[in-house]
């Protein structure tokens, strides 16, 4: 009876072994998809989290770029390289944590940038329209403006000794760069020109002026943009100030030796090896597109070159600094529902991560990329692999057409400029150069400017306390990794005492 449960259990045990023995081979040892895995898992498994505090902080905010703008930017750089589209990577795509952002604000399911903005420079998520004030403001209530103001990562790295700037391809009062140190009711009270006459009357300051006459101790020490209407008086220049006044004059008197205001790339190439404060106000309104570069944007910096300048000057600050980068017009390009200008802007954007990472040394700076919140642009259809991304939708590598039979395009909008109006019938885009700097994608709903959308967005990191993002998170959180990376404490009486 023994002997025989001892051979039953010889038997069993010798099971999986034969079994194994017989298995066929397998083919996903020399399968180039297996052997790209092996290589990120081996990469992944050599992360080693950086626990340290940060000396700096670099803030890149691609508006309006949603993970569909992401994935379509991503093929775009791809092709434009001449490489495999869908499986190449934007540069941000390649730092060591990510992470899904919930971005709805206070009071909507879908945000604006104000809101955006204010939840991850301060921590707190506000109405829509609203800039560096709590829920508790009401839009474009000057009087709720008093007692509701939260200090940003911008003004608490000042206020801790640290220096601090914004670069954007947007004006620069515009709502995501007015984020690091305006706090107003309104975000389109840029400048006075801009404000009620009852809002100025009870004291409220337009953006331009808060950006000039913050305290020494909080004012930014690099601003890179456009809007340059907002700081000249009416008929100098592109002003449209109704005051009279010349903030550019005044931010150079404020901040005395050491500071330059320059207004085109050479003057910014130009700047003393000693400067230690920037104004660049390279536009009227807001820079150019890039596709629109070889006629607009002559002397015109790129977002590259102004984030590695601004990077040169607050690098003097032995204490380290903070810095956001914002890619504006990804967001507007979607408004328009003209992916081109999206996708190039967002290339551009990546080649500015690209040239800052290769400056920066991620021991000691934090680098963050996200967005404030998403677009209505969608990826549908079945092209073939390496098909144009701007280009039709297939079947598989076969043209299809939609019910009406007519072609349609890989990419479209939920709502925009694209959509149907009246009793039109749907254009043919097989008939249309699709690859055209001002072709609009179609879209579902006609709108003057496209909608922006309200699912999660992608959160990029590396550096210092970066694997703290990740999993899926509040928008307001991204503040508290900024914060903690720098070891500041989480209180604002430092700002408060130097306003």
């Amino acid at each position: 009876m023994i002997r025989s449960l001892v051979l039953a259990l010889v038997a069993t045990a010798a099971v999986p072994a034969i079994a194994l023995a017989q298995a066929p081979a397998s083919a996903s040892a020399n399968d180039p998809y297996y052997k790209a895995g092996e290589a990120a898992l081996a990469k992944q498994l050599a992360v080693v989290p950086n626990t340290g505090k940060a000396k700096n902080v670099i803030l890149f905010l691609g508006d309006g770029m949603g993970i569909s703008t992401v994935t379509a930017g991503r093929i775009y750089d791809g092709q434009l390289k001449g490489v495999d589209g869908e499986s190449n990577s934007l540069a941000f795509e390649k730092l060591s944590y990510s992470a899904l952002s919930k971005t709805y604000s206070h009071d909507t399911q879908v945000t604006d940038s104000a809101a955006g903005i204010t939840a991850i420079m301060s921590g707190v998520k506000t109405r829509n329209k609203i800039i560096g004030l709590t829920g508790a403001a009401l839009g474009e209530k000057c009087e709720t403006e008093k007692g509701n103001s939260v200090a940003s990562v911008a003004e608490l790295a000042k206020a801790n000794g640290r220096a601090a700037g914004v670069v954007t391809t947007t004006r620069v009062t515009h709502a995501t760069p007015a984020g690091a140190y305006a706090h107003t009711a309104y975000r389109d009270w840029e400048g006075d020109a801009d404000m009620p006459a009852e809002a100025l009357a009870a004291g409220c300051k337009d953006i331009a002026r808060q950006l000039i006459e913050a305290p020494d101790a909080l004012r930014l020490d690099v601003v890179m943009g456009g809007g340059r209407s907002r700081f000249l008086p009416d008929g100098k220049d592109v002003g449209k100030r109704a005051d009279g006044r010349d903030l550019t004059a005044e931010w150079l008197k404020a901040e005395g030796a050491g500071s330059s205001y320059v207004t085109t790339a050479d003057q910014l190439k130009a700047i003393p090896a000693d400067t230690k404060h920037v104004l660049g106000l390279f536009a009227g309104e807001h820079l150019p597109y890039e596709v629109e570069r070889p006629v607009l944007g002559q002397g015109v910096p790129t977002l590259s070159e102004m984030a590695l300048s601004a990077i040169d000057v607050l690098s003097k600050n032995p204490n380290g600094y903070f810095l956001l980068v914002e890619g504006g017009k990804i967001d507007m390009g979607s408004h328009l529902g003209n992916a081109k200008r999206t996708l190039t802007e967002t290339v551009a954007f990546s080649q500015a991560i690209d040239a800052v990472l290769a400056k920066v040394d991620l021991k000691d700076t934090l680098v963050v990329v996200t967005a404030d919140h998403s677009h209505g642009l969608v990826i549908s259809g079945y092209a073939a692999r390496n098909a144009p991304i701007l280009g039709l939708a297939g079947n598989e590598g076969e043209p299809v057409l939609a019910g009406d039979g007519k072609a349609y395009t890989t990419l479209m909008f939920a709502t925009g400029p694209g959509g149907p109006e009246g009793n039109d019938t749907r254009k043919d885009p097989a008939k249309e150069d699709t690859d055209d700097i001002d072709y609009h994608q179609q879209a579902t709903v006609n709108l003057a400017s496209a909608a922006h959308a309200g699912e999660d967005v992608g959160v990029f990191a590396d550096g210092p306390q970066a694997f703290l993002l990740r999993g899926v998170v509040e928008e307001s959180y991204i503040f508290q990794v900024m914060r903690h990376a720098f070891g500041f404490d989480a209180k604002a009486d430092a700002v408060k005492q130097s306003r």
